[in-house]
């Protein structure tokens, strides 16, 4: 079982705040005899735009030494982990969550908005702090 990243209650409580249901935290998934943890599972029942929704939820908080490093990890485990859903539970959307300060300022860069764009990463910003989910980038 991995460890949990740095902010993993924050973005928990946020989704909770916001209606979301945790069923899975992690989320453990299995193809190929691979096994992997996303961090968290979550269903959406009460509102209306979203009720029925499952989502996944990898969580990162760039509080390394290096954001293109940590940035490089974060998608590797966001392809893997997207493939491993179209498989076995292909109605699930996965997210990354990050920091808003991190989102506000290296996720800004033109390199890191193309790598997201072409590869339609769908993120949730979220205040560490807070502990509130900010926006849904779809």
């Amino acid at each position: 079982m991995p460890a949990k990243d740095i902010f993993h209650d924050a973005v928990k409580k946020g989704l909770e705040q916001e209606g979301w249901v945790i069923t899975n935290d992690p989320l453990r998934i299995e193809v190929g005899d691979v096994e992997m943890y996303i961090d968290l599972g979550a269903e959406q029942v009460l509102a209306a735009e979203r009720a029925g929704q499952k989502i996944a939820v990898e969580i990162k908080s760039f509080i390394g030494t290096s954001n293109i490093s940590q940035f490089h990890q974060a998608i590797g485990q966001f392809f893997n982990y997207r493939l491993a859903l179209e498989e076995k539970d292909p109605e699930r959307v996965l997210y990354l969550a990050v920091p808003s300060g991190i989102y506000f300022s290296f996720f800004q860069l033109q390199f890191i908005k193309t790598v997201v764009e072409r590869f339609q990463l769908k993120i949730i910003i979220y205040d560490p702090i807070q502990e509130v989910i900010l926006q849904w980038k779809n």
